[in-house]
């Protein structure tokens, strides 16, 4: 009760404040947890961009089949283990505006036990994928050496899915300045490493590979060690058995948001595919990827915003402030989409010359370079979504935006007209642009206070009392 009336004090003392005040505040709130979520997805994506760059200077064939597994293979599992393990973002962003800190911790378990099945199940992806790219089609020296590099991915699978959950877990609570630390250590530790094990002991692919293997598991013991060493009371009170009870909810938001964020990386990976069957497909693959590349790191900038959203809507939630919630997200959005012109104008200047920095071969630089300005509009159709429990409805938007419009577009003028990887990109870009308007609309539409009292149904169907969910711990911390 007395919550209750703290959390309306609050409401009506926001409502006092000046605009310029509250866009102030709700600025500092939501930069700090977005920088430090930035940093972290930047440095983490970066580990594979870094790889990627020492495949480039290895060989054409080594760049190519790097870009096939990662692009590709990597890509549909991340969606799937990222968009499971954002389900978890939600409920603790939730738990935590609600004061039902003790659930975070309950909640985290369960997911561990969700997503790690579920990288299990995938796995085999991996362990199989030179006959799969045979299958599709791929060139058998590229399939053969996507092979190899795809056994060194399962080890970095199962990092996804403890990383990926800590982190929301963390951010959730608003520790996010050792997650920014820990990912910064790690790539530090994986460029010295890389270096070494490439260019002094010659270890070629496989050292490339092993050195991402040591610094992607850095991460993910640093974030273990501080969860259940007893930095984060309150949150953890150690292992539960309430996390094997009433997994069938949670299963049917993971999965929810599994696809939803499947569908969207997977896009990229169909377009990768089709660029495989240009003519020249090294080049082709190698140009389209680096391309991608660059639009993702740009992109982990934009993910960091909507982990400050999701954070930031889903504690406004639990609160029961719906007018909060709605302000954070015009505050986000008026940001992102600053931060998106500044994007498209960088991406115009720099775009042909970013090649270099993942392989010397002068065809790939002249292919990169012609797709510059389309490069620089998919950096500006970037946009930050909502992460307030509506992941099955953005799976629809997904389906019908990426491929009911984006890859045949794509197909038309890449093959039909001839335009080549360059019509394939404007395929791109159409679905992308059509995402990011229907996403616009539905936000502008929502009942902010139904889903307040959607929130509020969740955390009350789903909560333990703290008895409950302490006195049955296996191991307190």
């Amino acid at each position: 009760m007395e919550s209750k009336m703290e959390d309306k004090l609050l409401e009506s003392e926001e409502e006092t404040k000046s605009l310029k005040e509250r866009v102030w505040i709700e600025s500092k709130l939501f930069w700090s947890i977005a920088c430090p979520s930035i940093i972290t997805r930047l440095t983490s994506f970066g580990i594979i961009v870094v790889t990627q760059s020492f495949m480039g200077h290895i060989g054409d064939v080594e760049l190519a089949s790097y870009a096939l597994v990662q692009t590709i293979l990597v890509r549909f599992v991340n969606g799937i283990l990222l968009g499971m393990s954002s389900a978890l973002e939600t409920l603790c962003g939730q738990a935590f505006g609600a004061k039902q800190y003790h659930m975070m911790g309950i909640y985290m378990q369960r997911s561990w036990l969700i997503v790690l099945i579920t990288a299990t199940v995938m796995t085999p992806v991996f362990a199989f994928a030179t006959p799969l790219f045979r299958l599709l089609g791929e060139e058998e020296e590229l399939a053969k050496v996507a092979g190899k590099i795809s056994i060194w991915f399962i080890p970095i699978i199962y990092y996804f899915v403890f990383n990926f959950t800590m982190q929301m877990f963390l951010q959730s609570q608003l520790k996010n300045a050792i997650i920014g630390y820990l990912s910064s250590v790690s790539f530090v530790l994986h460029i010295i490493l890389s270096w070494l094990f490439v260019y002094k002991f010659n270890w070629g692919l496989n050292g490339a590979m092993g050195a991402m293997v040591i610094s992607t598991w850095t991460i993910t013991i640093g974030e273990l060690v501080y969860v259940i060493g007893g930095w984060c009371p309150g949150t953890w009170t150690g292992f539960s058995k309430s996390a094997f009870s009433d997994l069938t909810p949670l299963i049917k938001l993971s999965a929810s948001s599994g696809v939803m964020l499947c569908l969207e990386l997977w896009y990229n990976a169909i377009l990768v595919l089709l660029a495989g069957y240009m003519k020249n497909a090294t080049v082709a693959i190698s140009a389209f990827s680096i391309c991608l590349n660059i639009v993702a790191w740009q992109l982990m900038i934009f993910l960091g915003f909507l982990t400050a959203s999701c954070v930031r809507i889903a504690n406004e939630l639990g609160r029961g402030n719906a007018k909060a919630a709605l302000f954070s997200i015009k505050v986000i959005t008026a940001t992102s989409l600053t931060l998106g012109v500044i994007f498209f104008v960088l991406s115009l200047i720099f775009g042909p010359i970013l090649s270099y920095a993942f392989s010397s071969s002068a065809e790939v630089a002249k292919a990169v370079s012609s797709l510059s300005v389309l490069l620089a509009f998919s950096v500006l159709l970037n946009r930050v979504a909502i992460g307030s429990g509506w992941q099955a409805v953005v799976a629809y938007v997904n389906i019908a935006c990426y491929y009911v419009i984006g890859i045949p577009i794509g197909m038309v003028l890449g093959y039909v007209i001839h335009l080549e990887v360059r019509g394939i990109w404007i395929g791109m870009i159409c679905g992308v642009a059509s995402q990011t308007f229907v996403l616009m609309y539905i936000t502008w539409r929502t009942d902010w206070d139904a889903q307040v009292e959607k929130a509020s149904a969740r955390l009350n169907q789903w909560f333990l009392p703290v008895s409950q969910g302490t006195d049955e711990n296996t191991d307190q911390s």
